[in-house]
């Protein structure tokens, strides 16, 4: 794909604040802050879980990490509470980023997560979720064969009219929160800290990979693998539009295909 001139501008990740601006101490204790209040404290709990899992008797692949799952099981309006409860509560780091980003003269606009190029994102995340989605069923079928992972299972949501809308729902936001927080917010705020771009991309793609660690070692390779591909793209694009429009479509097809394939394929494992 060539890459348009306006893409060649520096990333957003490496621009200097306005201004004085905090202190580097003032940064990185933020830095630490918001990601103990999201996808850091998520890759704890992944953590905990992973050895959980690989102390019980068996193989991890007779064990099941299950996500969208019921909280009301028989009562579909309160379940849908729930849903929509957490889904919205996911999302409030996300706001904390574009408020601290809107403090130094920047938003969510200096990382590219703004309406001026729909179509191009959505055709770059098109692209790059048709590959790396593909990719990352075939590595988890893989690591799940030979015993490195649990048995995913993307929802387990009642027959209700809201199951579609919720999955999409959760998969948007997930896809809102990863790549805002763990790319553009963390290598601006790495750069601005002075690390050296291998090792924000390093740092990244730990991140990404260790909070997937509750599906097994297959679900930390294939995330870290992600992690490096996504941040080589944003700082090519200078963009997470595109990033966020890829991880939606992949947690889209795997959450919707997931409800209507399990059962009815004998390819897919289900718990």
């Amino acid at each position: 794909m060539r890459q348009n001139a306006r893409d060649t501008a520096q990333t957003p990740a490496a621009e200097p604040m306005a201004g004085p601006g905090p202190s580097r101490r003032i940064l990185g204790t933020e830095t630490l802050l918001v990601l103990a209040l999201s996808l850091g404290a998520s890759a704890v709990s992944a953590l905990i879980s992973f050895i959980g899992a690989a102390t019980r008797p068996g193989g991890l692949k007779d064990q099941a990490a299950r996500l969208n799952a019921s909280h009301a099981p028989g009562r579909p309006w309160l379940d849908l509470a729930w849903q929509v409860f957490g889904i919205a509560t996911a999302l409030v780091p996300v706001f904390l980023v574009a408020h601290l980003l809107l403090r130094e003269g920047a938003g969510l606009r200096t990382i590219g997560l703004d309406r001026r190029r729909p179509g191009s994102d959505l055709a770059r995340g098109t692209a790059v979720a048709a590959v790396v989605g593909g990719t990352g069923l075939l590595l988890y079928l893989g690591a799940r064969a030979f015993g490195a992972n649990l048995t995913v299972v993307p929802e387990s949501l009642p027959d209700v009219w809201w199951k579609f809308p919720v999955l999409i729902a959760s998969a948007v936001q997930n896809a809102v929160l990863e790549e805002v927080v763990v790319v553009g917010y963390l290598l601006r705020r790495l750069g601005q800290l002075g690390w050296s771009p291998a090792a924000a991309l390093a740092a990244s793609a730990v991140l990404r990979g260790s909070y997937h660690l509750y599906q097994g070692i297959g679900g930390l390779v294939g995330n870290m693998a992600m992690g490096v591909l996504f941040v080589l793209l944003y700082r090519r694009w200078g963009r997470v539009g595109p990033l966020v429009a890829a991880h939606a479509l992949i947690d889209i097809v795997a959450f919707v295909g997931y409800a209507l394939l399990a059962g009815r394929v004998g390819w897919l494992p289900t718990g």
